[in-house]
């Protein structure tokens, strides 16, 4: 996916999206609207983020000061559409509810497009495709793919009210999921042995593994098919048009292959 990404992006758009602010699939996108008509004229936007989620958003333990994927993305789309983000930590229970109630004007937090949300919340276009995958203890051996993660009596971390969450609990039944408020609890409780392993979204475990590589490994082939991020809007936003554009302007000059690889690599 690495060096595609801006690609893979640029196809989704061509054929349409399903499921996202109630867009259909169409055989051709219309139009992008040219960069005055997104003229935001340095209106200030109040941006969510949890802080928690490395390698898409987190705390910089050397300087204490927030960076990410999201961070960098958000300050490059609002210099395109002539914005000034102001970054918000925000809890990730109850940020679909917040949002809808104009606590933020954008979301950015690595949030995958469902439907299900989709009756809350305005989502952009994908900005990336992920699957998710299964994260263990570098000194696992029995938990190696889904199959033996099916078969074991292991207890499985995931963050509530994820699309990883759903996934764990239709995979291992409600039993054998525990749920944590933040998506770094988790690896912090498979880390304390707390849990066996954990289910997450492929890009977040890279960066975790990057975070704790002698202690955490990924494991196994993906769990899902390709799942679509994208940043999240009250409903009726006049900023998803916008962030629209500047994602399609982003994608195109290969900035956003650019920020994946540095954060992801190559």
């Amino acid at each position: 996916m690495r060096k595609i990404m801006a690609l893979i992006v640029v196809a989704i758009l061509m054929l349409g999206v399903a499921g996202c602010s109630g867009v259909e699939p169409t055989e051709e996108a219309p139009p992008a609207p040219t960069t005055g008509e997104n003229d935001l004229g340095g209106r200030e936007v109040r941006i969510g983020v949890e802080n928690a989620y490395p390698p898409f958003n987190y705390i910089d333990e050397e300087t204490g000061e927030a960076a990410g994927w999201d961070y960098d993305a958000c300050r490059a789309i609002c210099e395109v559409i002539n914005c000034t983000p102001v970054f918000v930590e925000a809890a990730w229970e109850g940020i679909f509810e917040a949002t809808a109630a104009g606590e933020y004007d954008m979301v950015a937090d690595g949030v995958t497009i469902t439907a299900e949300r989709d009756e809350i919340v305005d989502f952009s276009i994908p900005y990336m495709i992920i699957r998710q995958r299964i994260v263990v203890r570098m000194d696992e051996t029995e938990i190696v793919d889904e199959a033996s993660l099916i078969a074991s009596d292991a207890m499985v971390g995931t963050q509530i009210g994820t699309t990883n969450e759903a996934v764990a609990i239709d995979l291992l039944g409600e039993a054998r999921v525990q749920s944590f408020d933040t998506f770094d609890l988790p690896i912090q409780a498979l880390i304390a042995g707390d849990v066996d392993a954990v289910i997450i979204d492929e890009e977040a475990a890279e960066g975790f593994v990057e975070q704790n590589p002698d202690a955490i490994k990924v494991v196994g082939d993906p769990l899902t098919g390709e799942e679509q991020l994208g940043f999240v809007f009250p409903p009726g936003s006049d900023l998803v048009e916008p962030v629209n554009f500047a994602i399609q302007m982003l994608a195109a000059d290969g900035t956003l292959d650019e920020l994946y690889d540095k954060y992801w690599g190559e």
